[in-house]
């Protein structure tokens, strides 16, 4: 090639350069103008061209998946101080054809909320943290920027006779937690976060703030457990919170397959949803080094919580689970709100405002994937499942148990469907410190080995997952314009028979398919007077 040629080619891409440059400068230029009209006071708008561009974009991405240079950036990020800058931000992103994705956390497992294949704004959350909680009447109102570790001290900070089912990781965001279901230590007794939401706020697809009353049933119906980004910005929810004791006693209990882990595992899932509603416990699997000096084992860790006091749990454990073989000294009695820091890792002497504090404890390239369990597994299948973490560095295994509450809240009640008949939830995770995709690609093609090697275990017809693990792997639509047929393959996984329901909400409420990303709910627009 000449050096004309090579002028050329150089001139071609810095003509290109200027004329993207342009239309980024367009786009602002238009969305200012368009937000200004409509809202009386400043909206927080950056572009990469803003100083803080980067630093806000990245404060709230908690897989390290997602930081790479090769990850698709926002042409703006929008971070509303008031219900009013959200409104603007959704008319104007519709007025000027600009695709949206709402974070409130930055937690999705696969990124979807700050990153996609087209051009695309961010509308992050993180500015509305407000959390009014009515100790009296035993609700409180959830912004849904603010995490459930705010909302816990908050609760804390009004009643020591109060808290509420939701996560056990403090920094994950409300909106997304609730949107997809939300379960932490108390489900077995009250069931999930989005059992307990009574009312919500929701920006619609034409800028309207809607209610629980306006909004109507099928919507309100299909927030609660339907996931984000399908049917509206939602700006926050009314939560009933749930009695807890005074005491409440909680125990870690570690065994390696030297110790018997495998038998223990075993017998575990026999007693794990059949124990009274008050005892959550389950078992954390990882890969830890072993008494034999250079050699590795698994080790199976036993975490519980208990809605009482030690002199209550001791018979209970004697009766439904004496193999586990505790001592009075295992068992730690604490408030509920310590119990919160327990199992988040921090001191529970400690300050509880640290669970104010939106940055993790660590930050980690990982992959998630979530399975459920209706019959138990085998000694022989559990064994097969530590031979493959021993082939990891980091992998990590946990088993969540159902039971109790979960028994009773039909599968139809708000569109999460796993209750009745799932024993435990499996989450499978392999993390990773290394950059670049030959790693990423070998973690990946491990965990997905582990997923097919549990086919024979785990339910079938469909093969179960949990929305708030979002997994790709499972089918993704192209910048989330999936038809009704491709989009139910992994929506029957989420949401099995609730699947239809979630399409004729959409469909009426978004027929034409403004909020979306590549798992959202399709719309149908035919389906908008199907019944």
């Amino acid at each position: 090639m000449g050096n004309s040629s090579f002028a050329l080619v150089a001139l071609f891409y810095t003509l290109l350069s200027l004329v993207s440059l342009a239309t980024s400068s367009s786009l602002y230029d238009n969305f200012l103008q368009c937000t200004s009209l409509q809202s009386n006071s400043s909206i927080p708008i950056y572009t990469p061209n803003t100083a803080s561009y980067s630093s806000v974009l990245q404060f709230s991405i908690r897989n390290l998946r997602f930081t790479s240079p090769n990850t698709p950036k926002p042409e703006l990020i929008v971070t509303p101080l008031h219900e009013s800058h959200v409104q603007a931000a959704v008319i104007c992103s519709r007025k000027y054809g600009m695709h949206i994705r709402v974070r409130s956390g930055g937690h999705d497992y696969e990124g979807l909320s700050y990153a996609t294949g087209v051009p695309f704004v961010i509308v992050d959350l993180i500015n509305l943290q407000s959390i009014s909680v009515d100790a009296k009447d035993g609700t409180a109102w959830v912004s849904s920027g603010a995490t459930i570790g705010q909302l816990y001290y908050r609760i804390a900070e009004q009643s020591r006779t109060y808290g509420f089912p939701a996560g056990i990781c403090p920094t994950v965001g409300v909106g997304g937690h609730f949107s997809g279901g939300g379960y932490g230590a108390l489900l077995r007794k009250y069931g999930l976060a989005a059992d307990n939401v009574v009312d919500a706020r929701l920006v619609n697809v034409d800028g309207k703030i809607l209610t629980k009353e306006s909004m109507g049933e099928d919507l309100f119906w299909a927030i609660r457990g339907g996931g984000g980004g399908s049917f509206g910005v939602i700006l926050s929810w009314k939560i009933r919170l749930v009695p807890v004791p005074p005491t409440v006693t909680v125990f870690t209990h570690n065994k390696n397959l030297e110790q018997g882990a495998t038998a223990l595992v075993h017998r575990w899932q026999y007693v794990a949803d059949k124990l009274p509603r008050d005892l959550f416990i389950r078992i954390v699997i990882n890969v830890a080094n072993s008494s034999r000096v250079g050699e590795r084992t698994v080790q199976a860790s036993f975490q519980s919580l208990f809605l009482g006091g030690v002199k209550q749990l001791i018979p209970l454990m004697e009766q439904h689970f004496p193999e586990l073989g505790l001592k009075r000294d295992d068992y730690i009695e604490m408030s509920w709100i310590q119990s919160v820091l327990y199992f988040a890792g921090f001191p529970i002497e400690g300050p509880s405002d640290v669970l104010l504090d939106r940055n993790p404890l660590t930050r980690d390239y990982f992959k998630a994937k979530s399975d459920y369990v209706t019959e138990p597994i085998s000694e022989k299948g559990l064994k097969g499942i530590w031979k493959l973490l021993l082939e990891e560095n980091r992998p990590e295994v946990i088993f969540s148990p159902y039971g109790g509450r979960m028994n009773e809240i039909s599968e139809s009640a708000i569109p999460f469907p796993h209750r009745k008949g799932n024993i435990y939830k499996i989450q499978h995770l392999v993390y990773w410190a290394e950059e670049g995709t030959k790693a990423a690609k070998e973690r990946i093609g491990w965990i997905r080995r582990l997923y097919r090697y549990l086919i024979p275990y785990v339910s079938k017809s469909p093969r179960a997952a949990y929305l708030n693990y979002r997994d790709l792997d499972l089918g993704q639509s192209k910048n989330g314009t999936a038809s009704y047929s491709k989009a139910k393959v992994w929506g029957r996984k989420y949401f099995k028979n609730n699947f239809d329901r979630l399409v004729l909400a959409k469909s009426k409420v978004d027929p034409d398919n403004f909020f979306r990303n590549e798992q959202s709910i399709p719309s149908v627009p035919s389906w908008k007077t199907r019944y």
